[in-house]
């Protein structure tokens, strides 16, 4: 679905990263890991078209996506960032807001709209709160209704910079779920983690960034096997017999 080509990113006419090609599957999940600073969230936005590309380029359905009107862009990629404020809103509402690149001038929602918006809550499991303050939730259930207003915008991909991060864990590993879940469903996922276990848990691919470049990109199995993981990361990862990854020094 997406196609990174010698793609190159960073700020200020300055790379954080160089060089960077792989392809993102329709239908699976890809997870960007990484040492902290290595530009994982950079790549996430520069592919969520929130930041250019210093070089290189980047396809969306073998199409640059700088070819995209910004409502076309939107009806085909959602972007989850890391930081954002808790608005006054229930969660129907934020949820709605996920139609904006199908409204017209009236910017008033059609019956089509409405629908998109209770399946999306549906799909998401969020409609039992649809009523609700989104302040009055937890993180876990937040992070649920934000998924939910990305699958409102109708498009095959989400892309999502750290979306465990400040939950516990049981709130993490249902919204991992979940998106396991989508994927399977044929929505592309990609997506910014720091724990190396649930990546490899729950991603078909993983993009390793280190030193400045893609340093592998393979799928967990491959990864695990080959320890560029335990390299790069100064760990050691192991595997149960049933399968779950997990970390030892």
């Amino acid at each position: 679905m997406f196609e990174l080509q010698r793609a190159a990113v960073g700020y200020d006419g300055t790379p954080i990263l160089q060089n960077v090609s792989f392809t993102v599957y329709a239908g699976q999940i890809t997870t960007l890991v990484g040492t902290n600073g290595c530009g994982k969230t950079t790549l996430l936005k520069a592919i969520a078209r929130q930041l250019p590309l210093l070089d290189g380029q980047i396809l969306l359905q073998g199409r640059s996506i700088r070819t995209y009107d910004r409502k076309e862009f939107a009806r085909a990629v959602a972007f989850m960032p890391q930081v954002r404020n808790i608005p006054e809103i229930s969660v129907r509402g934020l949820v709605s807001h996920g139609r904006f690149p199908y409204l017209g001038l009236s910017r008033q929602m059609t019956s089509k709209d409405r629908a998109a918006v209770e399946q999306a809550m549906q799909s998401a499991g969020v409609a039992r709160w649809a009523d609700r303050d989104l302040r009055e939730l937890s993180g876990g259930e937040r992070q649920r209704v934000y998924v939910a207003m990305a699958l409102a915008q109708g498009g095959d991909a989400i892309l999502l910079d750290e979306p465990t991060t400040y939950l516990d864990v049981a709130a993490q590993f249902e919204l991992l779920e979940l998106l396991r879940k989508l994927a399977d469903q044929g929505k592309t996922v990609v997506l910014v983690l720091h724990d190396l276990a649930q990546a490899l848990q729950y991603s078909d691919r993983v993009a390793v960034l280190a030193e400045g470049k893609l340093a592998a990109f393979d799928a967990p199995q491959q990864l695990f096997e080959q320890k560029i993981l335990d390299e790069i990361f100064g760990v050691t990862l192991c595997r149960a017999p049933e399968g779950t990854y997990y970390l030892r020094r």
